[in-house]
């Protein structure tokens, strides 16, 4: 009866060990690190952003003392119709039961029709400055909730609909 010996590993030579465990240690040190960034983006059914669909996003504040940049996100295909989009940008502070809302135009087309913002194939992503060097006086959970306003109903070739707070830094 033969007996089936075990065949021996082959050798991880130093170098590799060392290269394995830098990448690991690349791999999870961002979840160490606190995020200075929030962003979030709702998806529009079909592409058609209807009146009633008004996506809201909620965000936490700790550090009153820091200001923040805000901005709207915006990706649509380039069948948009129009060189702008209305909007509706209702804001709620930390306790604080009713929304204030105000209108804001959001400009997406050069004066010579070129897209603003980044395009890949028929797509464009618009990242839109609302708010620069902006203190939050309380700490605590703030929303905003967006609502396009133009003529249209629905808002056709609008892929989705976002926002995004970044901390500035020192």
């Amino acid at each position: 009866m033969d007996s089936e010996r075990p065949v021996p590993l082959p050798k991880v030579n130093a170098d590799l060990k060392q290269y394995f465990f830098l990448a690991l240690v690349i791999a999870f040190l961002p979840a160490c690190m606190q995020l200075n960034t929030f962003e979030q983006a709702a998806q529009v059914k079909g592409h058609n952003w209807t009146y009633d669909f008004q996506p809201r996003f909620s965000f936490t504040i700790t550090d009153t003392a820091a200001a923040y940049n805000i901005f709207i996100t915006l990706r649509h295909t380039e069948a948009y119709a129009y060189k702008n989009i209305w909007m509706n940008i209702s804001t709620r502070q930390p306790g604080d039961s009713a929304y204030r809302q105000e209108r804001f135009e959001l400009t997406l087309q050069h004066s010579d029709g070129r897209w603003i913002g980044t395009g890949l194939s028929d797509i464009y992503e618009l990242r839109h400055p609302l708010f620069s060097n902006v203190k939050f006086r309380k700490s605590g959970t703030y929303s905003i909730r967006l609502q396009q306003i133009m003529r249209d109903n629905p808002l056709q070739h609008v892929m989705n609909a976002g926002v995004r707070i970044e901390k500035v830094n020192p």
